[in-house]
């Protein structure tokens, strides 16, 4: 079965955007902030692309979402968010959280 390329990027990003925002508790991360590290990490990341992800992050409740009239957004984690990170509670489809190898 070939690898989907787009999904695990989507899912990747959407882990990754969650740790970025975790780090930073409690006063949450800005647009620009997370589409410098997501650029790190996937080299080409757009300003839609970012804001695709972290309104799925939201519908999931895993993210507060502040969207501003110049178009930029902040993020916080939520609980949610928080306990899927610390691996305190089960991580459903859609997100490549990586297998907690330790105990």
């Amino acid at each position: 079965m070939p690898i989907d390329i787009e999904k695990s990027r989507r899912e990747g990003m959407r882990w990754y955007l969650l740790v970025s925002m975790h780090r930073v508790e409690p006063t949450g991360c800005g647009d620009v902030m997370l589409k410098t590290i997501m650029d790190d990490i996937y080299n080409d990341v757009s300003p839609n692309e970012l804001h695709q992800q972290l309104s799925y992050l939201e519908k999931r409740k895993m993210v507060e979402l502040t969207k501003h009239p110049d178009g930029h957004w902040h993020g916080r984690c939520t609980a949610l968010g928080i306990d899927v990170v610390d691996y305190t509670v089960d991580c459903r489809a859609g997100i490549a959280r990586p297998t907690k190898y330790w105990s």
